[in-house]
């Protein structure tokens, strides 16, 4: 596990850049915290180190935004609205298998409404402080290579 502080939201988003430039096709995201932690920016950021010159926004009333013009896809989805039932009809491996859609990056808001865990992915826990937030970023499978080989420090 690696613990950020990020004593703004220009270091969230440059958390969200760095991850972009640097993360595989197929990695998958799964973000969690409170409302207004700064799930929606760190995305933008990822948007924005993937090349994407489309505004990344929330997708909490469409369930889930397409980006498929950057470096790789980017898959945003917000899962705050729905129950674990839901979730479960949306199919959401479908975008981390590669099958029906090109492989890219799976971003998920509000990931503790997932019924099951992939085996591989990244999850990233936001909380707020006095000012700012941390981010503790914990890797899972074939993810766990790639975070020690970011450069977050």
């Amino acid at each position: 596990m690696l613990t950020l502080n990020l004593p703004d939201e220009t270091a969230t988003r440059n958390l969200g850049v760095v991850l972009g430039r640097s993360l595989p096709p197929g990695s998958i995201l799964l973000l969690e915290g409170n409302l207004g932690s700064g799930k929606t920016t760190l995305v933008q950021g990822m948007g924005e180190g993937l090349g994407i010159v489309e505004p990344v926004s929330s997708p909490t009333f469409i369930l889930l935004n397409e980006y498929p013009e950057g470096r790789i896809p980017l898959y945003h989805f917000d899962l705050y609205r729905l129950s674990p039932q839901e979730v479960n009809d949306l199919h959401l491996e479908t975008y981390w298998e590669g099958l029906e859609f090109p492989l890219g990056i799976v971003a998920i808001e509000w990931a503790e409404r997932l019924a099951y865990l992939p085996q591989d992915y990244l999850q990233i826990h936001l909380s707020p402080l006095e000012a700012g937030r941390t981010a503790q970023l914990t890797a899972y499978g074939s993810l766990i290579s790639v975070l020690k080989n970011l450069n977050l420090m």
